[in-house]
C-alpha cells in the first residue's frame, strides 16, 4: 500500500504548512475520518484527513490555510480535545514529500526468524496442540475482562499499566494461572535457554478483526529480558523496525494503549515483517527485544508473499515476562529508559 508520505518540516517552513500530523487519533482509536475533520474545522476550511501510515491510529489534517494549521495546533497539541472524545492529541507540523520521492510501503513478510536476521528474535511453530489452545481459549473466557480503546486485556502476576508504560512491583496479584503451567514448563525446555526463567508476569490480549499494535519496546526497566509471545485463535503478520538515524528514548508521559512512537528525529528505519500463525510462540530476545520495535499492523486482511490471509474473528496472545527489580544495563542505552535518566 502506498501512502502519501508526509514528513518533518525543515526548522523554519512549519509555519508556510498547511498540514499536521496529530497522533492518537484515527479509525483504530474509533474516530472516523469526518469526525475529524469536523472537529479542526473549527480552525479553518479541512481540506481532507488522510492516514499517515497503516497503524490506525495516526493521521494527516490537510488545511486550506497555513495560518488554520498553526491555529489548530497551538490549541490542541498536548490537550484534550472535547469533540474526539477528550484524547489527548500528539501533534506536529508536517509537510507532504514530492511524489518522486515516495516510496512503496510494502514490507516482504517472512515466515520463519531466521530468515529475518534479527538477533534474539526466535519462532517455534505449532508450540502447543489444537486442543491446548481450545482449552486456554475457554480458561481466560471465564475469567475478568478489562476494555481497552480498542481491544480486551487480562493481566496476572502484575499489572501492566498503560499511562506509565510499567508494572507497580509492589502490587502482586499472585502466582501465574494454573492453566498455563505447561506452557512455563515447555518454555523452560526450549533449546539455547540457559538461564532460570522465573516468569512472573502474563499479559493476555483479545484483539477483534482489524485491531493490532502500535510500534513499541517494552520499557527496559519494567522487564527483563526474555518475552515470549503465544499466538492462539488466528493470524497476524508482525513487523519490526530498527531506527537508524536519530535515537529513540521511551517517554514516560500518560498514554493510551495506541499511542505515536515514531519521532521525527528517527528519521530512517529497517523494517522486517514476519507471519505469526496460530499456536506459535515468539521468543523476544537481546537485540530483537531492546532495539526493535515491534509491530502489529491494523488490517483486517494480510498479504503473506502471494498468498491472501483473513485474520480470524480473534486473535488472542499471551504474552509472558520476568518484572525486573532494577535498572536495566543492557547494550542499547539509546532504548533504555533506565540509562537515559542516569
Amino acid at each position: 500500500m502506498v501512502l502519501p508520505r508526509f514528513v518533518h518540516p525543515k526548522e523554519g517552513d512549519s509555519d508556510s504548512s498547511p498540514n499536521l500530523y496529530v497522533a492518537n487519533c484515527g479509525p483504530a482509536v474509533g474516530l472516523s475520518y469526518d469526525t475529524i475533520a469536523s472537529a479542526f474545522s473549527s480552525f479553518g476550511e479541512v481540506k481532507g484527513v488522510h492516514a499517515a501510515d497503516e497503524s490506525g491510529a495516526r493521521v494527516i489534517v490537510s488545511f486550506l490555510e497555513p495560518a488554520s494549521a498553526h491555529s489548530a495546533f497551538n490549541a490542541l497539541n498536548g490537550r484534550p480535545c472535547p469533540q474526539l472524545g477528550g484524547r489527548t492529541l500528539h501533534i506536529r507540523h508536517s509537510v507532504l514529500q514530492p511524489p518522486s520521492s515516495r516510496v512503496d510501503d510494502s514490507v516482504p513478510v517472512s515466515l520463519n526468524a531466521p530468515d529475518l536476521n534479527i538477533p534474539g528474535l526466535y519462532l517455534f511453530h505449532d508450540f502447543i496442540s489444537a486442543v491446548e489452545e481450545e482449552e486456554l481459549l475457554r480458561a481466560v473466557d471465564v475469567g475478568a475482562w478489562k476494555s481497552l480503546s480498542k481491544r480486551r486485556v487480562q493481566h496476572y502476576g502484575y499489572e501492566f499499566c498503560y499511562d506509565t508504560r510499567n508494572v507497580d512491583a509492589k502490587r502482586h496479584l499472585g502466582e501465574l494461572p494454573s492453566f498455563v503451567s505447561f506452557i512455563l514448563e515447555r518454555v523452560s525446555l526450549l533449546q539455547g535457554i540457559t538461564e532460570k526463567l522465573d516468569l512472573d508476569q502474563l499479559t493476555v490480549n483479545e484483539y477483534p478483526p482489524g485491531v493490532g499494535l502500535s510500534p513499541h519496546i517494552d520499557t527496559h526497566s519494567a522487564f527483563e529480558g526474555l518475552i515470549f509471545s503465544l499466538s492462539l485463535a488466528g493470524p497476524c503478520i508482525m513487523e519490526f523496525r530498527r531506527y537508524t538515524a536519530g535515537s529513540w528514548v521511551p517517554k514516560t508521559a500518560s498514554i493510551t494503549d495506541v499511542k505515536d512512537e515514531n519521532p521525527y528525529d528517527c528519521s530512517e528505519l529497517s523494517r522486517k515483517a514476519i507471519y505469526l500463525p496460530p499456536r506459535s510462540m515468539l521468543l523476544l530476545s537481546g537485540e530483537a527485544r531492546y532495539a526493535w520495535h515491534h509491530y502489529i499492523p491494523h488490517h483486517k486482511i494480510d498479504k503473506v508473499n502471494e498468498t491472501t490471509i483473513r485474520r480470524g474473528s480473534r486473535r488472542v496472545s499471551f504474552t509472558f515476562r520476568k518484572v525486573r527489580r532494577g535498572p536495566c544495563q543492557c547494550e542499547f542505552p539509546q532504548y533504555c529508559d533506565s540509562q537515559s535518566q542516569r
